[in-house]
């Protein structure tokens, strides 16, 4: 696949690059892509959630009634979970939701998310830019030239410090490093913006694995 390089006017310098097929040709792989969605999803979970049940909350363990000829149910503690400000059954406690998934298929994942954005021509090749200051204008007057309206993801080498503080305050724009990339990314991007010097860094990156 051969793609032209934008300037940051986003007009045609002139120059192209070939893709490799062997990251941005493979044949997507469907299911681990959303196992590594998963994973990724999981591994943001806190985990923190807790409620109290009957032996935590605070109250009286007397009998509050006798057992027999009230003509109603039997009924021991107030903090039984059936009266009001009693514990939870089987409430939630804190817990890791992470699980272990092989370098392989999070590599194949990757692989297949990068070739679904190549397929439907979602992916751009920018020259290598930096901005002189943080401005969230100018960065964003950038985006526009590379008609790069929506969900945004931008991939570096080594991402400029005043790029990356001049994206913080734009909601639907991501800027990353190659090692950094994730599959959750780039499922969720409308547009993926490669920078010309780091073509080679992220190929070698995934074949190598």
């Amino acid at each position: 696949m051969e793609l032209s390089v934008l300037n940051i006017k986003g007009e045609d310098t002139g120059r192209k690059v070939t893709l490799s097929d062997a990251v941005f040709g493979v044949e997507p792989n469907q299911h681990a892509m959303y196992l590594d969605v998963k994973q990724y999803l999981a591994n943001q979970r806190q985990g923190t959630h807790k409620a109290k049940e009957r032996n935590e909350v605070a109250g009286s363990t007397k009998k509050i009634k006798k057992q027999k000829g009230t003509g109603g149910a039997r009924a021991g503690s107030l903090k039984a979970p059936h009266f009001v400000g009693g514990g939870r059954v089987f409430g939630p406690r804190p817990r890791n939701y992470s699980f272990k998934l092989n370098k392989k298929l999070k590599s194949v994942a990757r692989l297949s998310a990068l070739s679904l954005l190549a397929r439907d021509n979602k992916v751009a090749l920018v020259e290598s830019f930096s901005l002189e200051a943080p401005k969230t204008k100018e960065f964003r007057d950038i985006l526009n030239n590379l008609q790069a309206t929506g969900k945004t993801l931008l991939l570096g080498s080594s991402v400029d410090k005043n790029v990356l503080l001049s994206s913080r305050n734009l909601p639907k724009v991501k800027v990353t490093s190659v090692s950094g990339v994730n599959t959750y990314d780039l499922l969720n991007t409308e547009k993926l913006l490669i920078l010309e010097d780091s073509v080679n860094n992220l190929e070698n990156l995934f074949s190598a694995k």
